[in-house]
């Protein structure tokens, strides 16, 4: 039996993502996948855009209203064998953020015809790690009119905010000693300080209204060394930090807490949150309706390269992407395809909607 041109489509979107999977992509490691992505792009008619962070962009339509759709082609480690399984994809990246990125690339391209606008798809390097180099690169360029992150909040949904992070690493140095002697060794005063810093935390988050709006802080390794002259206790440490929080008066507090210890701050993005009354939100709820979806609203714990260019543009902005983000980073990192392509045909009709109507939002879609 033949394919209508929406199942052909439908499979050339299915081998898209399953190709853009299959290719180990982990932080500072992008190239294949990005010369792989460049190809897909200038195939389906997206002009090529260079890149100095080595991301992958294209873009396509015309107009001049600018609409960026920013996901990103990195991967944490981890490998997963790529496989399709009863209509579910495994593979590492299929959630965060090949998906929502394939979403994108597909919509974008689909949309092509009819947009009245210009589209910019980034598949930007570095996201899971410190510094996001194809964010930071990409926010220097001039606001666009709109602007969509890829991150999984599943096909019917939209999130709108992630907390930031910070990067730490206590080290104290001490004399060598004897364990007999008198006194703490580094490891405990590592400790009595990590200790602090929790009490600290619990202080700042008494009033805090859930999860979204406390300070989230996590002990990401621990070791201590010796060379017979002076022992070394090293903490690499993370903090979740929700909008708009006091981060020069917090670290104030960290610094007297650790003493004479030495505090190295490594990485820091503050965290960012839009409304539900964003211009970007009245075509998504049209859109998601349109395929028999209930349309929500998300706030992440985690941190994503909206806290980028969102400061940076101040333009409306909203993440959206297929896939369960409960499985991100995960040994069961997984998307479902039936729902990647609910999100390509709900992303392909907000595209085309663009162009003048959907710039005045109706009361009743907020």
């Amino acid at each position: 039996m033949s394919l209508s041109p929406e199942q052909h489509q439908d499979q050339l979107d299915i081998e898209l993502l399953r190709s853009l999977v299959a290719i180990p992509s982990l932080s500072h490691q992008e190239r294949d996948a990005v010369q792989y992505l460049r190809g897909v792009m200038a195939s389906r008619g997206f002009e090529l855009i260079e890149s100095t962070s080595g991301s992958a962009i294209g873009r396509i339509g015309s107009g001049d209203m600018h609409i960026v759709l920013l996901g990103h082609i990195d991967t944490v480690p981890g490998h997963i064998p790529v496989e399709i399984v009863d209509g579910v994809l495994w593979g590492r990246g299929a959630v965060d953020a090949k998906g929502p990125l394939a979403t994108f690339v597909a919509a974008a391209s689909r949309a092509a015809s009819d947009l009245n606008c210009t589209v910019t798809v980034v598949g930007a390097t570095g996201e899971e790690v410190i510094g996001s180099p194809g964010a930071n690169e990409i926010a220097t360029w001039p606001a666009p009119a709109y602007c969509i992150i890829g991150e999984p909040s599943g096909w019917d949904a939209l999130c709108l905010g992630y907390r930031g992070s910070y990067s730490l690493i206590y080290t104290l140095k001490r004399s060598s000693r004897h364990t007999a002697g008198p006194g703490e060794s580094v490891a405990q005063e590592a400790v009595t300080f990590w200790n602090a810093l929790q009490d600290e935390i619990a202080s700042w988050n008494a009033d805090a209204k859930g999860n979204f709006w406390s300070i989230g802080p996590s002990l990401r390794s621990f070791n201590t060394t010796s060379n017979g002259l002076e022992d070394v206790a090293e903490l690499s440490i993370g903090l979740r930090l929700p909008p708009d929080l006091d981060v020069a008066k917090l670290t104030q507090r960290l610094y007297k807490l650790a003493g004479d210890a030495n505090l190295h701050i490594d990485g820091l993005q503050e965290g960012y949150r839009t409304t539900k009354q964003s211009k970007l939100v009245p075509p998504f709820l049209r859109s998601i309706r349109q395929e028999g979806g209930k349309p929500g609203f998300t706030l992440k714990l985690g941190t994503s390269d909206m806290n980028v260019v969102g400061p940076a543009w101040g333009c409306p902005i909203v993440a959206y992407g297929p896939g369960d983000s409960s499985l991100d980073h995960t040994p069961d990192e997984r998307i479902e395809l039936a729902e990647y392509l609910q999100a390509v045909r709900v992303l392909t009709q907000v595209l085309r909607s663009f162009g003048g109507s959907v710039v005045s939002p109706l009361v009743g879609d907020l």
